[in-house]
This record gives structure tokens, sequence and C-alpha cells, in this order.
């Protein structure tokens, strides 16, 4: 489950928000499977569309972190779940995406490292209301 700004998320939703205001982040992993998970490393990339097959993911001028893009989980039990906070903080306004990739972390194993990635989100950040 993703929520921005306390609200949830999926690829068709657009959350606008205000720039210079912080914007929460919620990632929930919830373990469905009969074993436990893990490791993972959780990666957050907020990139633009440009609407001809370009993603600009240099925005450092644009958008913030506040905290780290990434975090590490340890081991999810089966039917529990793991929740992750951070909050971005837009600087200018426009239309932006957040990637949400968990990169499996196991060294241990033989198969190449495997990512999932969960549907985009969509933020679009609007002036402040004066």
């Amino acid at each position: 489950d993703i929520l921005v700004d306390g609200k949830v998320c999926d690829c068709d939703i657009v959350v606008t928000c205000q720039v210079g205001d912080p914007v929460p982040l919620q990632v929930k992993l919830t373990n469905r499977s009969k074993h436990s998970v893990g490791p993972f490393a959780l990666t957050m990339m907020p990139y633009q569309d440009y609407q001809n097959g370009v993603h600009n993911y240099d925005l450092q001028d644009a958008i913030t972190f506040v905290g780290s893009n990434t975090f590490y989980i340890d081991t999810v039990k089966p039917t529990k779940d793991s929740v992750y906070f951070g909050a971005l903080l837009f600087l200018y306004t426009g239309d932006f995406y957040l990637n949400i990739k968990f990169h499996e972390d196991n060294c241990s194993r033989e198969l190449p490292l495997s990512w999932l990635c969960l549907p985009s989100v969509h933020i679009r950040a609007t002036e402040p209301v004066a």
C-alpha cells in the first residue's frame, strides 16, 4: 500500500500538493506468502515524464527528500507487514512521478537480484494558495 499525504494511491490517482509543503509518504509491504521474505532495500526515485519516452531523474533542484529515499527491510514474517515513512518537498510546480522499487538484498542466493516495482505514483505540485 502507498499513501501520499495520507491518501491511498494507485496508478489512476493524481495527488495534488503545494510547493514548499512537506508531503508525507508511507509505503507498507505486506507478506501474503507462507514464508518469511527479505531482506529488501526499498528505494523511491522521483522523475518527470516528458510524454515522449524520456524520463528525467535529475531533479535535485526540483524535489528533495526529507530523510532518506532508501530504507532497508530485514525480514517480513508471513501475514505481517512492514511500514516505512518519509516525505518529499517540492521546490517547483509540475507533474512528477515516484518509482517505488523493492530490491532483493540477499547476497546468499545464487540467483540474480530481483526487483519488484510498484506502479508509479503521480504527484502534481501546485503554487501555494495565498
